[in-house]
This record gives C-alpha cells, structure tokens and sequence, in this order.
C-alpha cells in the first residue's frame, strides 16, 4: 500500500499532476538534476512490489527482502548507485514488558527513495513531515531522508533503552528487598527482550560507522556530520543494552544467592525447632514404655519433675538458639 509520494527540489516539496499512487507522474515531475522522489510503502504485496521495483529499476532480490521482512539490519550495494538497507524498529509494551518489532527497508538511488516498512510502530508521516520543514536538510538529497529514517530509529532505542532501565531498577529493587516475589521469571522475560533489543541494535553499527566515515559512494561529504551523530547515538544505546544485560545476569546471581541464603535460614529454623521437640519426645518416648520396674514411676513428683525439666531443657535450647542466630 502506497503511504505517500512526492517529488521534492532543492529541499521543498514540488506539485505532481494527478493522483498520489501515480508513480510514472511523480518520476516526470522530478525531471532537474537535483530533484528526487521519496515513495512511501506500508506492507506490500509482492505484485505491488514488482511493479515499483520495475519502475525504480530495484534489484530483485533487495525487493524480496523487502516484501518478507524479518530481515537482519544490513547495508548492501547492488549497483554502482543503489543502496539497500535495512532497519529494526522497536518499542515497548510495559504491561508486558515486552520489546516489539517492526522493520523498515530503505532503497537509495541518485533520484529515488523508497521506504517499505512493516510493524504498526513504523510510521514515518511525522518524519516526512519534520523533514519537509527543515528545507537545508532535506535539500542534500535522498541521504537527508535516509539520515532522518536512521535517527528516528535510533531515537527509538534510546527511549526503549529507558523503560528497560526502569524495569530493571524496579528488578534490582525486589531482588533486595525482604518481599519473596517471583523475580526470576521476570528477569528471564527482561533478559530475552534486551536479547531482541540486541540483535536489533548491533548489526547496525557498522552501516551507520561507514555512512559517518564516508565510505558509502555516492554520498554528499556535508551528509557526513549527521550520521556521524547517528552511529554516535547507535554505539551509546548498544553499549547500553550491554550494561542492562550484565546488570540483569547480576541481579539474576544476587536472586539466586538470597534464596539460597533464605533456605540456609529455614533449614536453621527448622533443625532448632526439630532440636527443642526432640527433649520432650525422647522424655516421652522412655516413659512410654511398657516396663513395670522404672525409676519414679511411682514417685509422687515424678511427674512434674519430668515436666519442669523437660520444659527447662527446651528453655535453654531455645535460647542457645536465639542467640546463634539460628530462630
């Protein structure tokens, strides 16, 4: 499905003459040197897809890429003057502390930019429209709109980032605090989630490295600057997920260590207790047998003397006990 499609020139959006799925009149509109079209796509078919990468002249196999998703970011060249590349979109569901993925595909060429994306969190309407204010930047070409797609998706790490940070202050929080909740479900949950954050963010290091060395042909040398800003901004959210992960595994080791010092304190708890019911039931279990010649049987205070110094016993064992630490 066609989003949206425009000719722009000299960073200003031109007026195409007839409908906006008419790409054939978009392309003849941007007939200057500078001029070049940016065809927005929302989930295509794969008939739709032939029928726009016939008429950009888009590599077969980039647009079958583009029509499956579920791609690894990357950033390919299949002619002298055609860029590929792929970008992992995330946001986050808090409810279900999950990370949700969509996915963007970006064709460049000397007159043309086609994004495909895929995922309900991909729209880039308030990109295009941001960048159709910003006519100084829109004006270096196809790259201006790459940059911006690249920024957006990286601005979107960024804020993925910081609702993982919260989820796992909030885990380090319940790891230490005297509350026993089941935290080792929800850092399994947190740690598959920065995984698929991961794989999202470090393959894409490397493309945005290249744009911001200026090793991608093609590009203007004042494009330079604004990736450099975007691969800065990549490395940070990676070096992030890192430092979230090793928190998580740390929390997950600090969780199991407090259960297992949890249980050392039962099983304290229980063996004292254990210990003080074994006076009483030893007592009881020598008088309980049946023999007609035992001491004190017959004793008028036999009996509260076995009392007092059975209770006695369990006195001084409970507070043995107590002050080991063990109840």
């Amino acid at each position: 499905m066609i989003v949206d499609c425009a000719v722009y020139r000299d960073g200003t959006r031109v007026a195409v003459d007839g409908d906006s799925d008419d790409l054939a009149a978009a392309l003849e509109t941007a007939c200057q040197t500078d001029d070049f079209v940016w065809l927005g796509l929302h989930e295509p078919s794969q008939d739709e897809m032939d029928d726009v990468a016939k008429l950009f002249d888009l590599h077969q196999l980039a647009a079958e890429d583009a029509v499956r998703a579920h791609q690894r970011p990357k950033l390919e060249r299949y002619d002298h003057d055609s860029l590929f590349l792929v970008l992992k979109t995330l946001w986050y569901v808090d409810e279900q502390d999950a990370v949700e993925t969509g996915e963007i595909a970006v064709f460049i060429g000397p007159s043309y930019v086609v994004t495909v994306r895929h995922g309900a969190g991909a729209g880039l309407t308030t990109t295009r429209q941001e960048l159709e204010e910003h006519a100084d930047v829109l004006g270096h070409g196809p790259f201006s709109v790459l940059y911006s797609v690249c920024d957006w998706v990286v601005d979107g790490y960024e804020a993925v980032a910081q609702e993982l940070q919260v989820d796992v202050d909030q885990i380090e929080l319940s790891v230490f605090s005297d509350h026993r909740g089941n935290d080792s479900q929800r850092i399994y949950t947190l740690k598959r989630e920065v995984a698929e954050f991961r794989r999202a963010v470090a393959p894409l290091r490397e493309p945005m490295s290249r744009f911001a060395r200026g090793e991608v042909s093609g590009m203007p040398e004042a494009a330079r600057a604004f990736f450099r800003d975007v691969a800065d901004h990549a490395i940070r959210v990676h070096d992030q997920v890192e430092s979230l992960d090793n928190l998580l595994s740390s929390a997950h080791n600090a969780h199991m260590a407090r259960i297992s010092v949890q249980q050392n304190n039962d099983m304290r708890k229980i063996s004292s207790w254990v210990a003080i019911a074994a006076v009483p039931t030893m007592v009881a279990g020598i008088y309980g047998m049946n023999f007609d010649h035992m001491p004190e049987l017959h004793w008028t205070f036999g009996y509260p003397l076995v009392l007092s110094v059975t209770a006695a016993v369990c006195v001084c064992l409970f507070g043995l006990f107590k002050r080991s630490g063990w109840l």
